[in-house]
């Protein structure tokens, strides 16, 4: 797997990389990845309904090819990352910390005061990443996801945004 994540970063190296809007014909892709990434995955019709609703949905594109995404909801002052999720094959390759530091500029842009989000205490790679990135844990939600052996707890974690805004 290594040798195939460097094999991948090689043919990547130089690409011009993009996060750009979310449409619906990224959909395909993304449902590919988030059944790649997940046990428990999204359905088509989540992601169709997110990008319905209106929240703020992200994919990043290394030369035209989509290996991730984010999608962000907004409102009253508060900002929660949905789901973010990188291919498989490309994790390890920063592609994560794009995409969530993505979210989080957008999540400034939008006057986001505090930025919430949950994940899996056994995505040790992920609360990882969202420690680095300065989030911290708040709370847990009991029984959040379901698990191949009943249900797992989520990490609800949080960071206080600095607003780039002057406050009136």
């Amino acid at each position: 797997m290594a040798a195939r994540r460097q094999d991948l970063a090689n043919r990547l190296a130089g690409q011009p990389t993009e996060v750009r809007v979310m449409t619906a014909d990224d959909l395909s892709a993304v449902v590919t990845i988030e059944k790649r990434a997940y046990r428990y995955p999204w359905s088509l019709s989540v992601f169709a309904d997110c990008l319905s609703a209106g929240y703020h949905a992200r994919v990043l594109a290394v030369a035209s090819r989509i290996y991730g995404y984010g999608l962000l909801s907004v409102g009253a002052g508060e900002g929660h990352v949905l789901n973010v999720a990188v291919e498989p094959a490309a994790q390890g390759l920063g592609f994560g910390r794009t995409l969530v530091q993505a979210l989080v500029d957008l999540a400034r842009r939008q006057r986001v005061d505090t930025l919430f989000l949950e994940v899996r205490p056994s995505n040790v790679a992920a609360v990882a990443l969202y420690d680095q990135l300065g989030f911290q844990e708040v709370g847990r939600r009991k029984g959040y996801y379901p698990a191949r052996f009943g249900r797992e707890d989520a990490l609800i974690l949080a960071r206080t945004l600095q607003s780039p805004w002057p406050i009136d």
